[in-house]
């Protein structure tokens, strides 16, 4: 329900099955190993807790799965655990971690993923994990629902299931059409109306379902019995881990797809205006009438990134000069996480464009350096490395301030860390070393807290992408290491734990902190690059 639609073609199409594809992701295969566990952990505090109230369907092929699960449903078992369900006569086939039993009788599911579900804040319904019984759900004071569109169409999906196979609640009865989400934090359930208006238009979420599964079913339908594709190639952000990307590649290249440039609903108003290709779009006057109106980006924006890519640009400039901030003690920052788990790196590198001064050398010498705790993340250790790291940046801050000095620090995004930033100092908070929320919401809102991101974002058309991957080698960087990467590094970071029962390997920790490096090292390039001469050499977009 999710899928790009051109994805669920090829999926279902015997004549796809010779075309190209990429090779499997082993990011993503330990993504599921992981998922899996989570799963196990969670139904085995569920099993120690309900106790009598608690029945596991056994692992088995899918059809000895269902009829145990029927059985199970048949004796009214509170809660039911791994079920799997009937294939409906609509082709749904599904299977869910818990089915809750509500008061009058049926069930409701219960999904247990491996990412976030709630952010600080309030309003969101739970109940404790313990007490999974939608009845019980209250809004919760600590916690708001994080938007995850693929939990909510799930839980529709295995609503529609239970209705079909006459297991769910009556529908005027208390918990028909919710669902409920136990995330990675798995000490709640949230619940979900699924009736309520969550979606554009104020659609619920069983609208928004059922108007995508005729879509879907058509599309696989329509792709299965070889008749013309209702699902055309276009690039969207899910081609960047799609198994088909190479066979959709070559295609959108050969046809200089207009998606190469504009994604999403860009591109699909620019094809029903009929502007379908990069090269309709270049040749449109940038000072004109957009031919539909376009969400995002300006028209004229638009135009010259296209332009751009015509030329094998991977930055144009909006601006002769672009702005960014500077200073007299500058740090570089990155952060570095293993997926929901836990940041177990802060690496910063230290310069003085003002010039050293006596003293300074108080704060260590100028360059790199590493917060970081090796053992698997989370743990309590996690407080000690970011303490350290918060009272050097303090140090910092205050020396630039005691000696009249312009302080900055510097990242690239700061959504990732702001996020951990904010996150280690509700969890650790009163520890040694670790500062108030308020001093860290302030450190965030100061000037001096800049997002070379968002500079970027702002001055720059980027034809290739704006990850400082991509940006940074246009400065002249270079990583080190050839695979550097975030995915790559999930990897590296296991071995470096020994987080699969292996023994810890060093040389992947020092692979961690060289890449860790190189992040903040990129970020200061980066930016020297924006104010040198160089930045000349980039054409202006009024210039293409």
């Amino acid at each position: 329900m999710t899928r790009c639609r051109r994805r669920i073609h090829l999926d279902n199409d015997p004549q796809a099955a010779s075309e190209p594809r990429a090779l499997p992701d082993p990011a993503l295969e330990q993504r599921r190993a992981d998922a899996a566990e989570h799963r196990a952990r969670i139904a085995a505090e569920l099993a120690g807790a309900l106790d009598e109230g608690w029945h596991s369907v056994p692992e088995g092929d899918r059809a000895s799965r269902i009829a145990a699960t029927a059985e199970l449903v048949e004796a009214g078992v509170p809660v039911i655990g791994n079920a799997a369900l009937p294939q409906d006569p609509a082709g749904r086939r599904g299977a869910a971690e818990l089915l809750v039993r509500v008061p009058g009788g049926g069930y409701a599911p219960v999904i247990v993923v491996r990412h976030r579900v709630t952010d600080p804040g309030s309003g969101a319904f739970t109940t404790p994990l313990r007490e999974p019984w939608p009845a019980l759900a209250a809004p919760d004071p600590a916690r708001k629902v994080r938007s995850q569109p693929r939990d909510l169409l799930r839980l529709a999906h295995l609503v529609r299931m239970l209705q079909a196979a006459g297991w769910a609640p009556a529908a005027d009865v208390q918990g028909s059409d919710v669902g409920g989400v136990v995330g990675l934090d798995a000490d709640v359930v949230v619940w979900h109306d699924l009736r309520a208006g969550h979606w554009p238009g104020l659609r619920s979420t069983m609208d928004e379902y059922d108007a995508r599964f005729v879509d879907r079913e058509a599309v696989s339908r329509a792709a299965a019995a070889g008749g013309p594709a209702l699902a055309a190639p276009s690039r969207v952000l899910e081609c960047r881990s799609c198994p088909w990307w190479p066979t959709c590649e070559t295609v959108l290249s050969e046809a200089r797809d207009v998606s190469l440039v504009v994604r999403g609903e860009t591109a699909v108003a620019l094809r029903e205006a009929g502007i379908r290709t990069v090269d309709e779009l270049a040749a449109l006057d940038p000072t004109g009438e957009p031919p539909v109106a376009l969400p995002g980006m300006p028209f004229a924006d638009t135009v010259a990134l296209a332009r751009g890519w015509g030329r094998g640009l991977a930055v144009v400039r909006r601006v002769p000069r672009v702005p960014v901030r500077r200073a007299d003690v500058e740090v570089d920052v990155d952060m570095e996480s293993f997926g929901e788990s836990g940041a177990y790196l802060w690496g910063a590198l230290l310069t003085f464009p003002g010039g050293v001064r006596e003293g300074d050398d108080a704060l260590g010498p100028e360059g790199y350096r590493s917060f970081a705790t090796w053992e698997p993340v989370p743990t309590e250790d996690e407080a000690r490395s970011f303490a350290e790291f918060w009272t050097w940046l303090s140090r910092v801050r205050a020396r630039a301030e005691e000696t009249g000095r312009t302080f900055a620090a510097y990242c690239y995004n700061e959504q990732a860390e702001n996020r951990w930033l904010l996150g280690s100092a509700r969890r650790f908070a009163g520890r040694p070393g670790i500062p108030p929320i308020a001093d860290v919401e302030e450190f965030i809102a100061a000037d001096s807290w800049v997002d070379l991101f968002a500079v970027v974002n702002d001055w720059f058309l980027c034809a290739q992408g704006k990850g400082l991957k991509k940006v940074a080698p246009v400065a002249g960087f270079a990583w080190r290491d050839p695979e550097a990467g975030g995915e790559n590094s999930m990897r590296w970071y296991r071995d470096a734990v020994g987080m699969d029962g292996a023994e810890p390997d060093p040389a992947q920790r020092m692979r961690l902190l060289e890449y860790n490096a190189d992040d903040v090292h990129a970020t200061h390039a980066l930016r020297h690059w924006m104010c040198s001469p160089s930045i000349d050499d980039v054409p202006l977009a009024s210039e293409l």
